[in-house]
């Protein structure tokens, strides 16, 4: 048995375990009314729900392709916990709730299936699983953080290595128009706003776009200096403008960013900034944008 096997059984054990010495204190679904049987009861309550744990880790790796891994970075083992909570929560209540009916429904007559019980016991478990995923996170927080740690060098190291590549390209392209009679230009994009006013400008010049109220900044380098236009529009228009264009996401819900103008990737616990070349400005990025951002930086096709 490897090491992440062994890890997973002794995760779900203890899960279980803590959900069983919950339903011991509070003693729901009639519990209190069977005295020395309450515990066989409970024994079985908890065989049954680490049985169906384990079979909801074979449904996360066969069936959703979500293999028990840290190989891929924090944000895919929050999404793989959150998925497990969703599958196994109501699995675990419909058990709970027909071992109710067939097993404890013998003079408790509030125990037979019906959907307020399954209600009741969805509730009970929810909180738990709830409970313990915030124990497991603290336990492993360690691990989290070696792992963004880990990533956020990646990508830096990335983003340096396109630096020096696209310098080079550019280089290149200069050295083999140099004598040309008239040098090609950089594709241009023209930005429109509400009121018929537009911005154009080269789409590697561009910087980030910041929404304020019912403007939008956009920053571009120019000649060496950042420069800075507003239009009338809306951030979802400029987005919309822009899609073509894969370097351009969004990293906040006021701010869309070229990657290609992002000198270094700032993490820290829960939380990641974008510092921009030339400006220095430090662009920030939202939790549900971080998972967008990482994948067009591993991902790059532009």
């Amino acid at each position: 048995m490897n090491k992440g096997v062994k890890e997973t059984i002794t995760v779900r054990f203890v899960s279980t375990s803590f959900v069983a010495l919950a339903l011991i204190i509070f003693k729901p679904f009639g519990l209190e009314v069977w005295q020395l049987q309450t515990y066989a009861h409970l024994f079985l309550i908890w065989i049954m729900g680490l049985v169906v744990c384990l079979f909801t880790d074979v449904i996360l790796k066969y069936i959703v392709k979500k293999p028990r891994s840290y190989a891929y970075g924090s944000d895919y083992i929050i999404r793989r916990n959150l998925w497990f909570q969703l599958i196994n929560t109501p699995l675990v209540s419909l058990c709970i709730c027909m071992y109710r009916h067939f097993l404890m429904n013998n003079g408790i007559g509030d125990n037979h299936l019906s959907w307020a019980n399954f209600l009741e016991t969805f509730v009970i478990i929810a909180f738990c699983s709830f409970s313990i995923g915030l124990y497991w996170r603290f336990k492993f927080r360690s691990r989290y953080l070696a792992l963004e740690l880990r990533e956020t060098r990646l990508l830096n190291e990335k983003l340096k290595a396109w630096a020096s590549h696209d310098a080079k390209q550019e280089l290149t392209e200069c050295l083999s128009t140099s004598h040309a009679a008239s040098p090609s230009p950089h594709v241009a994009i023209t930005l429109t706003g509400s009121t018929n006013d537009t911005v154009t400008l080269p789409v590697t010049s561009l910087m980030y776009i910041e929404t304020i109220g019912n403007y939008v900044k956009v920053n571009q380098l120019c000649d060496g200096k950042v420069r800075t236009d507003m239009l009338r529009a809306t951030s979802k228009q400029m987005e919309e403008e822009l899609k073509p264009y894969p370097m351009i996401v969004r990293c906040h819900r006021a701010f869309l960013v070229n990657l290609q103008q992002v000198e270094q990737i700032v993490s820290q616990p829960g939380s990641m900034q974008l510092l921009m070349k030339h400006s220095r400005n430090c662009i920030p990025v939202s939790r549900s944008n971080m998972a967008g951002v990482k994948a067009a930086i591993k991902e790059r096709s532009w």
